[in-house]
């Protein structure tokens, strides 16, 4: 053999090198052919020579693309697009394995036997073609390449625990789809390569792959065909396909041709199976680890001489059976079909009268059948092309722009996309044959600007359905290790590297509720790493924030602002409650014990301002004996005590005792002992908060609204909720306890006995109807009667005489201490309560009968009761006469209802009376038939001495 022509076959499994020797081989000469199996290795590769000898020599020729430059010297072409009789110096064919595949078989086997270079010609492939390729070509030279790294067999494993830079092969769309759905989910995403996606769309694909935004592949077996990818591990999801006429399983060969694609390079790679695909037989997988297949023992045939003096003529020399034994004629391909159909049709027979018009409609027959539609569909749109070029010598523009324009829209879904990316490919196969359209450079780059629009479309939906870009950065950070920048926007809106990965409240982290699975769990990963910087940052200003940005709540949480950074917890006594920090644990302690001192201080601030008066009283050191004791109790009971509950310990203080705990603000009621600013809104608050916590409640109860003489009912949380929010249930509602012992102070005034109604002033200190405040007096311990009388109109005015005046005497004054209705009232403007019989005392809530605070306590006085003489209702009044007879109101008259049968209450006043008459009172000349009872005119302009302004009002009167 002629060194000048020299022959050779470079045969070795996958990731030998044998592409990248070629391209050097070539070159080395001057001129230059190199077929390729897929349109996408041929960019691959013409981008490689470009790169080292510039796009003014390099050309490109595929079905679809076409640049020639007027100097080209090399050039990169699809299998089926390599010129011929060009006489170049060097003829390269990778994948000469092909020459056995049904479909493309025959172009292979025809470039291995007739293909030649006229100084080197080399033929790439697998080892599996080394017996065929020397009793075909006797004359090839065979070298032999060995693999540069090792693949070894993984076994089966499950989709969610396959290991990263990964391809995960089926061979089907469908699977294809599902597989990447399940990887998105689970892994951030997938890329997606199949032979149905254009090159620009493959490309972008791989390049999401190959630059690591995706850590994962799926892929039909296209990547099998010189794919160059960075992939560890490939895995099977099946084991059989279609392939195009019926489901066979794969050839070993053909399996070894796929999971080579594993371990590029000098780096070791893996193949296994997943999914439902069953393990790999033993010797399958040995084969395909030693690279030992089966010789390839037949050859795809179809006879290249063809004959186009007729169109049956041309039918029978592609049906041409070989005369080499080795050699087997292929089955009907595409164009042998379209061809076939239309010489059914009278009108395209007619037409191919010529040798000509033959050769031309064969031409038109080699477009691929991108669409796939059916041959039927197929065979129509080429009978009109084939029209249009007879009749015309051109396809009409304006008829190719209808079809162009019908294509071009990109709002739509992922298969509509990719079935609009088929049909532009047989326009632009069309526009890049030579003379079939006018201005063909115009409409190869229309046709160029569509194909890339939809696949520029198509890539974006892809990565919009297949790839959470989210997850995948972020994988893509923790796994270079590198620092991510994190960020907190004021509405605690965390984004890492860009993408939103959920909030930061306080010093906890919740990521995206969206995310789920190992997204979720990628997502908390990679923010609580980003955040670290973050969280000490923040620790710092909380720690010098003031406490006016912090605050509790009602069931006993610790705010920030509007995030909870913890919450309090029982401590050793009811005035010291532990606090529990709400931090993540990847914050580290140095920031919890930080956050945690922090909200320690804010709640021993918050407790020693609120409840200065309790904690004053329990540090009093001059408190001695029963005093000190009942101080104690006091501090138990957060500032507010049931009289009831304390009744022997009250009666055993004496005057001095009482005095030493009165200046601490103390106030013994008849009801209640309590502190007056302890029941000012804020003390109120935290008391509930401090009572529930030592109670050890599930949930608090809530404080009443401010400002509020009464409130429904409270009865939501246990016993003592009512006392300790301030208040204390009566009936249907429930009164404050200092507004409630100003009541008790008017009550002690009445004939509790002979009974009593209600004043304007108790109305107004309640601010209640009269039918609450008969409500609430029975919850008293009081028995309230309802009764209807006559009103009684208000005199007509009578005007002072001509030259009279009004003395500032005669005019009645409006008190202005005293409340309006439903208002608040001070609590120290109420006077202290008697002291309590102990026999009275003990009673239960609602059978407290009314006593004197500072009456002494010598059994032997009692107090007289004045009786009024009851008034007359004028006669022939019927009591329900309404409509036709005079007005009448109603009225309830209170008498307390534990008299009967056991003590008497004290009555009159504040003290015991002495000196007054036992019996009734003396009438007032009302009508008889309705009893009025008058309270003791009370003492006006009386200065409470616990009031704290009681010293200015003083001073103010004795400079009067």
């Amino acid at each position: 053999m002629s060194q000048q022509r020299r022959i050779t076959a470079v045969l070795g499994p996958t990731n030998t090198g044998k592409t990248h020797y070629a391209i050097e081989r070539m070159l080395g000469h001057r001129t230059g052919i190199i077929g390729l199996p897929l349109r996408l290795l041929a960019r691959e590769v013409y981008d490689k020579i470009v790169a080292a000898r510039g796009p003014s020599v390099v050309a490109l020729v595929t079905g679809e693309e076409r640049i020639v430059p007027p100097r080209a010297q090399y050039w990169v072409c699809t299998v089926e697009a390599m010129p011929e009789g060009m006489g170049a110096d060097f003829v390269a064919v990778d994948e000469i394995q092909l020459c056995a595949d049904p479909e493309r078989g025959h172009v292979f086997t025809d470039r291995l036997l007739r293909a030649r270079g006229q100084h080197e010609t080399l033929f790439l492939g697998s080892d599996s073609m080394r017996g065929i390729i020397r009793a075909l070509v006797p004359e090839a030279g065979l070298m032999s390449r060995e693999r540069m790294s090792q693949l070894s067999y993984g076994g089966a494993r499950k989709i969610s625990r396959m290991q990263a830079r990964s391809a995960i092969v089926s061979f089907s769309v469908e699977n294809v789809y599902a597989i990447a759905e399940l990887l998105k989910r689970q892994k951030g995403g997938a890329a997606v390569v199949m032979g149905a996606l254009s090159p620009r769309t493959r490309n972008a694909q791989v390049e999401l792959y190959q630059n690591g935004d995706v850590d994962f592949l799926v892929a039909t077996d296209a990547i099998g065909m010189g794919l160059n990818l960075d992939i560890n591990h490939v895995a099977f999801s099946a084991t059989q396909k279609f392939d195009g006429r019926r489901m066979r399983a794969l050839m070993p060969h053909e399996l070894g041709q796929i999971a080579g694609r594993a371990g590029r390079g000098m780096s070791h790679g893996t193949f296994g199976v997943t999914g439902e695909a069953p393990p790999l037989q033993e010797e399958v997988a040995e084969a395909i680890m030693r690279h030992r297949f089966a010789p390839v023992k037949k050859l795809i045939w179809r006879n290249p001489r063809l004959e186009f003096g007729h169109m049956d003529a041309l039918i029978r020399a592609l049906e041409q059976a070989p005369e080499n034994e080795l050699l087997v004629r292929a089955r009907e391909a595409d164009d042998l079909s379209a061809l076939k159909t239309l010489s059914q049709d009278a009108e395209t027979f007619a037409r191919a009268s010529d040798a000509p018009s033959v050769r031309l409609l064969w031409d038109v027959c080699c477009i691929p059948d991108f669409r796939g539609i059916s041959p039927a569909e197929h065979a129509a749109l080429l009978g009109q092309i084939y029209a249009h070029l007879h009749e015309r010598g051109q396809i009409p523009e304006d008829w190719l722009a209808r079809h162009i324009k019908q294509i071009d829209r990109t709002s739509a879904d992922i298969d509509t996309l990719s079935k609009r990316l088929a049909y532009i490919r047989t326009w632009t196969y069309v526009a890049q044959r030579k003379g079939w359209v006018g201005n063909d450079s115009h409409w190869r780059d229309v046709t160029r600007a569509v194909e890339d629009r939809l696949s520029d479309a198509l890539h974006s939906a892809l990565t919009q359905r297949f790839v959470d870009r989210r997850t995948s950065v972020l994988l893509r950070r923790l796994k270079q290790k590198e620092a991510m920048l994190a960020e907190v926007n004021d509405k605690g809106e965390v984004t890492v590297e860009g993408e939103y990965v959920g909030r930061l409240e306080g010093f906890r982290f919740s990521s995206d509720k969206s995310a789920g699975g190992q997204e979720a769990k990628t997502l908390k990963q990679a923010s609580l790493a980003a955040l670290a910087p973050h969280f000490h940052l923040r620790a710092d200003r909380f720690y010098n924030a003031p406490d006016t940005e912090l605050d509790f709540t009602e069931q006993g949480g610790l705010m920030w602002g509007e995030s909870a950074v913890g919450k309090l917890v029982k401590g050793a006594e009811p005035l010291k409650p532990q606090v529990k920090a709400f931090v993540d644990d990847e914050a580290g302690t140095d920031v919890a014990e930080k956050v945690t001192r922090r909200l320690q201080h804010f709640i021993d601030r918050k407790i020693a301002t609120a409840m200065e008066p309790l904690l004053a009283l329990s540090r009093d050191e001059e408190l001695t004996g029963l005093a000190r004791g009942f101080a104690f109790q006091m501090v138990e009971a957060l500032g507010v005590l049931p009289r009831v509950q304390a009744a022997s310990e009250i009666k055993a203080l004496d005057q001095e005792a009482r005095g030493s705990l009165r200046k601490h603000g103390l106030r013994f009621g008849q009801f209640t002992v309590f502190m007056p600013l302890l029941l000012k809104p804020a003390p109120t608050r935290l008391r509930l908060v401090l009572w529930s916590l030592w109670n050890d409640l599930g949930e608090f109860p809530e404080a009443p609204p401010p400002g509020l003489v009464t409130v429904p009912r409270l009865t939501s949380g246990p016993k003592g909720t009512d006392t300790m929010a301030g208040y204390r249930n009566a009936g249907e509602r429930a009164i404050r306890i200092d507004m409630l012992e100003r009541l008790a102070d008017m009550l002690r005034a009445e004939d509790s006995r002979g009974g009593f109604e209600a004043s304007a002033d108790m109305l107004s200190i309640t601010g209640m109807t009269l039918e609450q405040f008969a409500d609430l007096m029975q919850g008293l311990g009081y028995k309230a009667e309802r009764g209807e009388r006559e009103k009684v109109k208000p005199a007509d005015t009578v005007m002072p005489p001509d030259g009279e005046t009004t003395s500032a005497e005669d005019t009645p004054v409006m008190d202005s201490t005293a409340p309006a209705p439903g208002t608040d009232a001070a609590a120290s403007d109420a006077p202290d309560a008697a002291d309590i019989p102990e026999s009275v005392a003990a009673m239960p809530d609602n059978g407290i009968a009314p006593v004197a605070e500072d009456a002494p306590e010598t059994p032997e006085a009692e107090a007289e009761i004045a009786e009024p003489p009851a008034e007359e209702i004028a006669p022939g009044t019927a009591p329900d006469e309404k409509l036709s007879g005079p007005e009448t109101e109603v009225f309830y008259t209170f008498t307390w209802a534990g008299n009967r049968g056991g003590r008497k209450p004290q009555e009159g006043g504040r003290g015991k009376q002495k000196g007054k008459p036992k019996g009734k009172a003396k009438p007032k000349g009302k009508p008889q038939g309705a009893r009025a009872f008058e309270a003791k005119p009370a003492k006006k302009d009386k200065i409470d001495p616990d009031n704290p302004f009681a010293a200015a009002l003083m001073g103010l009167t004795k400079k009067d």
